[in-house]
């Protein structure tokens, strides 16, 4: 058997999956949209399969665990938050972002202080506060779940006197319990920071994350097989992606020409679709001179493109979302992989 070859039965393909917190039941509801459902028998089995892509199998495991399953060769791919990426990965060359932004689970890890702190309103002034502690003979305390993130980001920024109080479990909790001074954590709206009296600092943001594909690019260059279906697998997710902004508009447009036609319509660029409007003859049965009008437009100027449409003497304009929207290439893929 060679290298590219697979024993019967066994994947081609292995993608991990979270199976816990925020990110669990979100992939699973992007994967649908983008066309490749996941089949898990029960709730129970940590294996599933992805019918509209056979020789992919699916693994469930916790979101802390699966950066480090991709680099030591359990999986090929993972989806995972790119906070989790970060933090745990070792090896840049063999766990890299294959898709940095799937479109959710969007969050931010923030440095938070006490409301009482009404000085502390920067990171200035959090250095100041950490150079007095240390003039007192006491450490700055700040709790977190991303020791290497949050170090990196504060020496990169000159505050090196504090100490890190690795917690598992709730951190808003912590400068009341007494045991940091503040803390550093994820938060997507800031309400439960707030509902435990803690202010973001205004330029605390150590890193914006979302949901991102990330691959073991060892494995996938010894597979033919693997990268063929890491192809499909981006391709199916960039082109929902990119269809996700627009909808596609067709109308019938009475002129004398179809460049009468087209030349009305792009008499406004900015609402005649990506590149212009396609325009074809409608061969009726009693009335002539009709000309089908199809583009694509912007979900945010929907309206405006139609009653550009009207304007122009358009009849019968109809509004469809895109599903896909695929590009000539695949640009992550080709990205990390090349030609």
């Amino acid at each position: 058997m060679t290298e590219t070859e697979t024993a019967p039965g066994q994947p081609l393909l292995r993608l991990l999956l979270p199976s816990d917190g925020d990110l669990h039941q979100t992939t699973l509801d992007f994967l649908r949209d983008c066309g490749l459902p996941v089949r898990r028998p029960n709730s129970r089995r940590y294996t599933a399969t992805v019918p509209a892509l056979p020789g992919v199998e699916v693994l469930f495991q916790r979101t802390a665990d699966i950066t480090a399953k991709v680099e030591d060769g359990s999986a090929e791919l993972g989806i995972n938050g790119l906070d989790r990426l970060l933090e745990y990965r070792e090896a840049e060359r063999r766990a890299a972002v294959l898709v940095g932004n799937l479109g959710y689970g969007r969050c931010e890890l923030v440095l938070a202080v006490p409301d009482s702190w009404l000085d502390v309103t920067s990171l200035a002034d959090l250095a100041d506060l950490a150079l007095e502690f240390r003039q007192q003979g006491k450490q700055l305390r700040i709790a977190t779940k991303y020791p290497r993130l949050l170090s990196a980001f504060l020496y990169d920024r000159g505050i090196n006197y504090f100490t890190l109080a690795p917690a598992s479990g709730t951190l808003e909790a912590a400068p009341i319990a007494g045991y940091a001074d503040l803390i550093a954590d994820l938060t997507a709206t800031g309400a439960t920071l707030r509902e435990n009296r803690l202010k973001t600092l205004d330029d605390g943001t150590v890193l914006s994350s979302q949901a991102c594909l990330l691959a073991n690019t060892e494995l996938l260059a010894q597979s033919p097989d693997a990268r063929a279906l890491t192809r499909a697998l981006t391709e199916m997710m960039e082109a929902h992606l990119r269809a996700e902004p627009y909808y596609r508009l067709t109308a019938n447009v009475q002129g004398p020409s179809a460049d009468a036609v087209s030349g009305m319509i792009l008499a406004r660029p900015a609402l005649a679709g990506l590149r212009g409007p396609t325009v074809a003859r409608v061969y009726g049965i009693e009335e002539q001179g009709w000309f089908s009008v199809s583009l694509l437009v912007k979900k945010d100027r929907l309206l405006e493109a139609v009653d550009h449409l009207r304007d122009c003497g358009a009849e019968d304009v109809a509004a469809s979302q895109l599903s896909y929207l695929f590009d000539s290439r695949s640009h992550a893929y080709q990205a990390l992989f090349g030609a």
